[in-house]
């Protein structure tokens, strides 16, 4: 069981930080220069789930103009199953509301059913594939989409 973490926005100093997670999760991880520019994009955003200094997971995501996206969304071996991607994915769903997107968009592997099951149990629904999408291995991607409600 993982004891009691809290989500709160990402630094830049958490890029490097991110990158064991991020190699424990990907075939193909995102490399420290790819969640700066992420983080840094005047449209981005992070946020990671932190437990006595130490993080749990992170997402990344950004909203551009009424629609959002999610980027990357990934949990530590050890803190899998516990909730915490869900929490985040909540997180992320909240803020992406606040910034006025109105639908959100994200890519998984097919093969990915952990994911899957997750973006399902939070409302996404498959909207479409992008054949070849992803390298190392090469496999299609599911394009996954939900409605936000308006901010309260």
């Amino acid at each position: 069981m993982v004891a009691p973490y809290q989500i709160r926005p990402a630094r830049s100093t958490d890029a490097a930080r991110c990158l064991p997670i991020e190699r424990a999760s990907f075939s193909d991880p995102w490399s420290e220069a790819g969640f700066l520019e992420a983080l840094e994009a005047p449209v981005g955003f992070g946020l990671v789930a932190e437990r006595n200094r130490e993080i749990l997971g992170y997402v990344v995501g950004r909203a551009v103009a009424g629609e959002g996206e999610i980027l990357n969304l990934a949990v530590a071996p050890e803190a899998r199953r516990a909730g915490v991607g869900r929490a985040l994915l909540d997180a992320a769903l909240e803020l992406l509301a606040r910034r006025g997107s109105r639908e959100v968009y994200l890519e998984v592997r097919v093969s990915n059913l952990a994911a899957r099951r997750l973006y399902e149990a939070a409302g996404f629904r498959v909207v479409g594939v992008r054949p070849r999408y992803y390298r190392r291995p090469l496999e299609d991607a599911l394009v996954l989409s939900r409605p936000l409600p308006r901010p309260a």
